[in-house]
């Protein structure tokens, strides 16, 4: 896959506030992610976690505080220079396996590997032909997932990556956590297990 090469940029949430249906679901919170730095975001459900990465990818705007990025030159926008995986994985069922990763390739430009790369690296190079809602939920999630290859972004938002899959998926995930962590990207994951990466720091979401 292409070399990756980041900007130095660095995260900044900065006391944060969320409201949901009028009730305040969380507020006060404050966190840098700099390169090469991963977060474990973690709480109970219903805590805000995803309300907290639908914050930071500009699909929901704070009820308080700010988000900003520090050290980017040309005043890039978070979510331009960010990948979302949700806790759905938003895979259209009618297109194969490979149409869906080069859908996303062609949405987000950078082309870092191909499709069929991309599969390959998460074991589905047997499944590219296969419409997406062929496939099981741990094929699903590892199809998801894969998009993050596909383009290059230095920030990565993970809601529950690890949900679906099995064992073996779960230690490959981390490896390409590890990967992007030592070309200088950035992760924040939502979970409530390990994420499997060494040195994660966790945030601790919700009143």
């Amino acid at each position: 896959m292409k070399p990756a090469s980041f900007p130095p940029t660095s995260l900044h949430a900065e006391d944060l506030a969320c409201r949901r249906g009028g009730r305040l679901i969380f507020e006060g919170l404050s966190f840098v992610l700099c390169p090469g730095e991963a977060i474990a975001l973690t709480g109970r459900n219903g805590a805000g976690k995803s309300s907290l990465i639908a914050m930071l990818c500009g699909r929901l705007r704070p009820d308080g505080g700010r988000i900003r990025l520090e050290g980017s030159e040309d005043e890039a926008e978070l979510a331009e220079i960010s990948h979302l995986v949700g806790h759905r994985d938003g895979l259209k069922t009618a297109l194969t396996a490979r149409e869906n990763l080069a859908f996303a390739r062609d949405v987000l430009g950078d082309a870092a590997a191909t499709p069929d790369e991309a599969l390959a690296v998460v074991g589905l190079g047997h499944a590219a032909e296969l419409p997406a809602g062929y496939l099981s939920a741990g094929q699903r999630r590892r199809v998801a997932l894969a998009r993050l290859l596909v383009s290059r972004r230095p920030y990565w938002l993970l809601d529950e990556p690890l949900s679906a899959l099995d064992t073996a998926s779960q230690v490959m995930v981390a490896g390409l956590m590890r990967d992007h962590l030592a070309e200088g990207g950035a992760i924040l994951a939502a979970t409530h297990g390990p994420l499997g990466i060494e040195g994660a720091r966790e945030v601790r979401i919700g009143l």
